[in-house]
């Protein structure tokens, strides 16, 4: 595998959002053979309707068509009345009935410690769509609250570090999935 790519998605459609930011600051501490691209449509998938799936929505096409083609998934969701986000939700509903996260292996960063609930629901969810969440790359780390940008998530040493080995140890995943296919 030359350069894995990884599909991010950020439950969060607000401007100032910790999660956007933490998968922005991912992307610019990746490893060398590591892509990070960013979801930006989120707020543009109309609502779940299962008699629109056979004739996808553009929006809902390109969505999966991205997730097909990355080698992995990284996904941020903040909490919201003890779940995850509505339009996080939606985006994987819409996703339920496809190969899309089949086998996909993905990692799940948590900006907040007490986030739980999201990232249990989440997990769940991902879990029932054949997803393969990898627990060694799926780490909480103390944004909310914090007053912290991209910038300083970028310059602060041990969240960089723990982004940075998060990224490796999905990498290696990613390597030993692959290898183990025989693709």
């Amino acid at each position: 595998m030359a350069r894995m790519k990884i599909f991010a998605i950020s439950g969060s459609l607000r401007a100032a959002s910790h999660n956007t930011a933490l998968l922005h600051a991912a992307a610019r501490v990746a490893p060398a053979n590591i892509v990070i691209e960013l979801y930006r449509d989120l707020g543009k998938l109309p609502p779940f309707n299962p008699d629109l799936e056979e004739d996808d929505p553009p929006a809902v096409a390109r969505l999966r068509e991205k997730l097909i083609e990355a080698d992995a998934v990284l996904i941020a969701s903040p909490e919201y009345a003890h779940g995850v986000s509505g339009v996080l939700k939606n985006a994987l509903d819409w996703m339920v009935s496809s190969e899309a996260f089949v086998n996909k292996p993905v990692a799940l960063l948590n900006a907040s410690p007490r986030a739980v609930h999201a990232q249990a629901a989440l997990k769940e969810t991902l879990t029932v769509m054949s997803a393969l969440v990898i627990e060694k790359s799926s780490i909480t780390l103390p944004i909310l609250g914090s007053g912290l940008s991209e910038e300083l998530i970028v310059a602060n040493f041990e969240i960089s570090i723990a982004l940075t080995e998060a990224l490796r140890v999905l990498h290696a995943e990613v390597q030993r999935l692959v290898g183990k296919v025989g693709v």
